[in-house]
């Protein structure tokens, strides 16, 4: 029973971050253009998030779980922050500027394929058959998504395919971690310790502190507006990791495509055809199978986690 309380709380959890992550997608393309420099950019806001992380965890009174972290747990957690915090943003904000949202979000969405390759060996994670089927139902709504008229095979689109492999290996790390530490902690370790790595790139190569001091006041705007999405985006994202199977949680994010399309349409095309019909209808059904048959996942699959400890 609370195997199953946490599987439903992580279906809600990851739902919501599938929101924000297509609210992001779009919003992101707008102000990583209105910064200009995309590493300055993503840094700011990443520091931003990292700060107000930080500011939970002491007011939660948990910084006493990082000092009593085993030196296994603190290696895992500096290495979320680096292979997850860190280059991954500065490739994808860089690669956002060489390419539509759309595309940004449908190679990001790749980011499930990445973490089924990696979970099968490391975490032992397996789907049943019909939640595969789900699984690409979801995947080929992607394809018919309005706006997408096929890839640019550019630069930008490799630096986001890149970076979407790096947060697949990411949350297989997370995985491991979040067995013995709450996913505020994860979240917040991520945070701070990426934001530090690309800070330490600003100073070396970007111009320093005073490329901070250069961005304007409508760049502060996007900052704190993108910085929220963010914070939303990761808090609720490692809660729904820590209750549920890394497999389960990224395929349900993949929808977010939905809502990145559901805002171009609005705000840009001014258009929603047929085939955006056909995308939503195949998102719908295959999210409602993955969830559904999600019940009857193999033994093993499931992570059981007090909902205090997120």
């Amino acid at each position: 029973m609370v195997g199953m309380q946490n599987k439903r709380l992580a279906t809600l959890l990851v739902l919501a971050t599938a929101a924000i992550s297509g609210v992001s997608n779009f919003v992101n393309k707008i102000a990583v253009t209105a910064v200009k420099d995309p590493v300055l950019y993503t840094t700011a806001k990443n520091v931003l998030v990292a700060l107000a992380l930080v500011g939970v965890m002491l007011g939660a009174k948990k910084w006493g779980e990082v000092k009593n972290a085993s030196r296994k747990q603190l290696l895992l957690l500096f290495a979320i922050g680096a292979v997850g915090g860190s280059v991954p943003f500065a490739l994808y904000f860089t690669g956002l500027t060489m390419t539509s949202a759309v595309n940004a979000a449908f190679i990001h969405k790749t980011l499930f394929l990445w973490v089924f390759l990696f979970a099968y060996p490391f975490l032992k994670e397996r789907m049943t058959f019909p939640q595969l089927v789900g699984v690409a139902a979801i995947f080929g709504a992607n394809i018919f998504v309005g706006g997408f008229t096929g890839f640019a095979y550019n630069a930008g689109e490799l630096m986001i395919l890149c970076a979407a492999i790096l947060w697949g290996a990411e949350n297989v790390l997370a995985k491991k971690v979040l067995a013995g530490l709450s996913s505020n902690t994860v979240a917040t370790a991520r945070m701070a310790i990426g934001a530090l790595l690309l800070t330490l790139y600003l100073l070396l190569f970007g111009g320093g502190f005073g490329a901070f001091a250069a961005l304007h006041g409508a760049a502060w705007g996007w900052l704190a507006l993108t910085s929220a999405l963010l914070f939303g985006y990761v808090t609720t994202w490692y809660a729904a990791l820590k209750r549920a199977p890394a497999t389960y949680v990224t395929t349900l994010l993949v929808p977010s495509t939905l809502v990145t399309n559901a805002l171009s349409a609005a705000f840009v095309t001014h258009t929603f055809g047929g085939w955006d019909l056909v995308s939503t209808i195949l998102f719908i059904a295959g999210v409602a199978c993955v969830i559904f048959f999600a019940r009857r996942m193999p033994r093993g699959t499931e992570e059981i986690a007090p909902a205090a400890s997120a």
